[in-house]
């Protein structure tokens, strides 16, 4: 019997990522519970979906803290208070301090718009377009304090066709997006997923250093 899987999902924007979340508990018998969503801009259009699931928000402003440091001690605190077994990055746009990552260590999930090691940080589609790759996607791995390194969960590789733009080429990886982060929480609410000292195991097997791949 699968015991129930608290998450806290991290947000500051739209929340597309959060949505597919909630569509796959909600659909396709995830046993993952989105606990709460927390954002860091009142603003975010994902805390209204989450209100719209009836699931618990909050709103921690880092600019009302003095530093990161600050702003993550006091996240760790509102996070801690719904007892999460897994906190999800879905578009959360803060750089985590060390202190945050290692809290969470084994239980901290993000997923990048590149198939890491590839385009870590910003506008990964235009730099795949600019470097000719033939295929881009995006990658879910455990978070470590190195930016966008941790180890790889689960890559999504799709085709660059002849005449992708920046956008197009976005809006096709966002799609896969919302098919592996899913599946990614699954495995982990499932007991399949955790970090080792090897890296990342799926089924008590150390995944390649690509993650699981997925074609498309």
């Amino acid at each position: 019997m699968t015991t129930q899987c608290n998450v806290v999902v991290l947000i500051s924007g739209s929340g597309s990522n959060l949505q597919a979340l909630i569509d796959s508990i909600t659909q396709n018998g995830n046993p993952a519970r989105i606990a709460a969503v927390i954002s860091n801009r009142a603003d975010a259009y994902g805390l209204t979906r989450a209100q719209n699931a009836g699931i618990a928000t909050a709103v921690l402003d880092h600019k009302q803290f003095d530093g990161r440091e600050a702003f993550d001690s006091a996240l760790i605190e509102a996070i801690d208070a719904f007892d999460p077994q897994l906190v999800v990055l879905a578009g959360f746009m803060r750089i985590l301090t060390p202190g945050f990552v290692n809290h969470y260590s084994g239980r901290l999930l993000n997923i990048h718009p590149s198939l890491l090691p590839k385009y870590k940080g910003l506008h990964t589609h235009q730099r795949a377009l600019e470097s000719g790759d033939s295929e881009h996607g995006c990658s879910v791995h455990f978070v470590t304090e190195e930016l966008d390194g941790g180890p790889l969960v689960v890559q999504a590789v799709v085709p660059v066709l002849a005449d992708d733009s920046a956008e197009s080429l976005a809006q096709r990886v966002h799609g896969q997006e919302h098919l592996i982060y899913p599946l990614a929480v699954r495995w982990f609410a499932e007991g399949r997923l955790r970090l080792a000292d090897q890296g990342a195991m799926l089924d008590n097997q150390v995944l390649p250093s690509s993650g699981h791949l997925i074609r498309t």
